[in-house]
């Protein structure tokens, strides 16, 4: 059985008329595996295949000299997630996701 993980993802695409485009593919892209915290940043809980799929996908989005991606692993999606993150100022509450079919 192959385990979830948590994953903060966050992206940093540079302010210009063509990355104003990647920011939007990057942003679509990460919205339909993950949570949108804030701004430019994500918590996704990705299988293993998932997460490596995710960073071919971006990583044909962005551009290397200009761009930024970053992927920190929070460890597996059975612990939870909010143990793991500390906030100062504006509160952040995790949402939980719920499957409608």
């Amino acid at each position: 059985m192959t385990t979830r993980r948590h994953y903060i993802i966050s992206y940093d695409v540079a302010a210009t008329k063509e990355g104003d485009k990647r920011r939007s593919k990057v942003f679509d892209h990460l919205e339909g595996r993950g949570d949108w915290a804030r701004f430019s940043v994500f918590f996704c809980a990705l299988k293993p295949r998932e997460l490596a799929q995710l960073r071919m996908d971006l990583d044909a989005i962005i551009h290397h000299h200009e761009d930024q991606v970053l992927i920190v692993d929070l460890g597996p999606a059975h612990n939870p997630l909010e143990g793991g993150i500390e906030c100062l100022g504006k509160s952040f509450d995790v949402r939980s996701r719920v499957l409608v079919v």
